[in-house]
C-alpha cells in the first residue's frame, strides 16, 4: 500500500470525515490559513491515481469520496509500522512505548484490563 504525505493525509482526514465532497467543500474544511485551491485539487488528483480515492462526475465538477476507510489505512500503517520497527511483536511496541515515557500509568493499566479481558475470552472460545 502506498504510504500518504502529510498534506494527502490531511486531505484525506476531511475527506473520511465529510464521507464525500467537492474540492471547494472540503476547503472549507481546513484550519487557516487555507490552502488554494488548485492545491486541493492536485493532491485530490494525486490521491486518485494513489487508488485512495475515487469520483462521480456532474458535468465538469467532481464530487470526490474515499475509497478506502480511515480504519482499513490505519491497520496497513500500522502493521507495516509493526513489520519495520517490532519485527511483528506487540511486545516491542508496549515495551518501546513503556520506556519512552509516553504511556502513562493509567493508559498502561487500561491496557492490562484489555488483555485480561482478551486472555478470558479466548480461553472461554477454547
Amino acid at each position: 500500500m502506498n504510504t500518504l504525505t502529510k498534506a494527502e493525509e490531511q486531505v484525506m482526514q476531511i475527506l473520511w470525515d465529510e464521507k464525500e465532497g467537492f474540492v471547494k467543500d472540503l476547503l472549507q474544511q481546513f484550519p487557516e490559513p487555507k490552502p488554494a485551491y488548485n492545491t486541493v485539487s492536485t493532491i485530490i488528483r494525486i490521491l486518485e491515481k494513489k487508488g485512495f480515492v475515487d469520483h462521480r462526475s456532474f458535468g465538469k465538477s467532481h464530487q470526490y469520496y474515499p475509497l478506502l476507510s480511515r480504519e482499513q489505512y490505519r491497520n496497513e500503517r500500522f502493521s507495516g509500522l509493526m513489520k519495520d520497527y517490532f519485527n511483528n511483536s506487540m511486545k516491542q511496541v508496549l515495551s518501546h512505548f513503556g520506556s519512552s515515557g509516553s504511556l502513562s500509568m493509567k493508559e498502561a493499566d487500561e491496557i492490562i484490563k484489555i488483555m485480561e479481558e482478551l486472555k478470558q475470552n479466548q480461553g472461554s472460545n477454547e
